[in-house]
């Protein structure tokens, strides 16, 4: 299948970057991230994580885009250094936790290969549609098994659900007081969504949104017959306790 592969400049330091022109290969690469399916951010593994890769990180989140990681420059580096990284990407890294993680060598070739099953997965992932009916569903299980919290003494209901968009994917949930939803319950659903619907390798977003009574601030009006009517039951209503108080 065709790729079409868009390989930026490397980004330096802040400190280093003082010349127009690498200014400008950074503005060339963050709108490269715009335009990507799937970003596969390289970093130096002797470096370890930097403050550059991660906010070169933080550029493709807020973009949404699906993500794979590659640490290069892997071969040839000791045991104890090598875990040094890894702890860091623990540590450093669990805001994309989403995204699969290469360790490979871009000068032997090594682990580069299997950076395109992790790329497809994350491209199918981040343009897959999902019908209302299996969303709906699924929220209705997953609601099943916890249920949301209570608000002002009444149960958080939480209706249905559809997709809103892709790449990323993101799906609208409809209820009632849904800003009374803790950060705590969102992040339950957002993990069993991902879970069930299998996401991989791309951030999935959730809007909650809470639907109003119909009915709030409109006065009925009532036809002539209607009326009529009512005051017939009025009447009738007011003879029956006269009557009963008679007895």
């Amino acid at each position: 299948m065709p790729y079409t592969l868009i390989d930026t400049a490397g980004v330096r330091r802040r400190k280093n970057i003082k010349e127009a022109i690498e200014k400008f290969s950074i503005v060339k690469t963050l709108q490269a991230i715009k335009d990507a399916h799937v970003v596969v951010a390289i970093m130096d593994a002797h470096e370890g994580l930097t403050d550059q890769d991660l906010h070169m990180l933080g550029f493709a989140l807020e973009d949404g885009r699906a993500l794979v990681i590659a640490v290069n420059k892997w071969d040839g580096m000791t045991a104890d250094a090598k875990e040094e990284v890894k702890r860091q990407i623990d540590r450093k890294l669990i805001f994309a936790d989403f995204a699969n993680i290469h360790f490979i060598s871009a000068l032997h070739g090594s682990g580069v290969g299997n950076l395109y099953d992790s790329i497809n997965e994350a491209y199918e992932s981040a343009m897959a549609k999902f019908s209302t009916n299996m969303l709906t569903t699924l929220l209705a299980d997953v609601v099943a098994d916890h249920q949301p919290p209570m608000v002002n003494g009444r149960r958080i209901k939480l209706r249905y659900a559809h997709q809103g968009g892709s790449n990323p994917p993101l799906f609208i949930v409809h209820g009632n007081q849904t800003d009374g939803l803790t950060e705590d319950y969102k992040r339950y659903l957002k993990n069993k969504f991902i879970k069930v619907l299998k996401v991989k390798g791309t951030p999935v977003r959730f809007q909650f949104k809470s639907g109003k009574n119909p009915f709030e601030g409109h006065k009925v009006e009532l036809t002539r017959r209607q009326v009529q009517k009512k005051d017939r039951m009025a009447l009738f209503i007011k003879k029956s306790k006269k009557k009963n108080k008679r007895k």
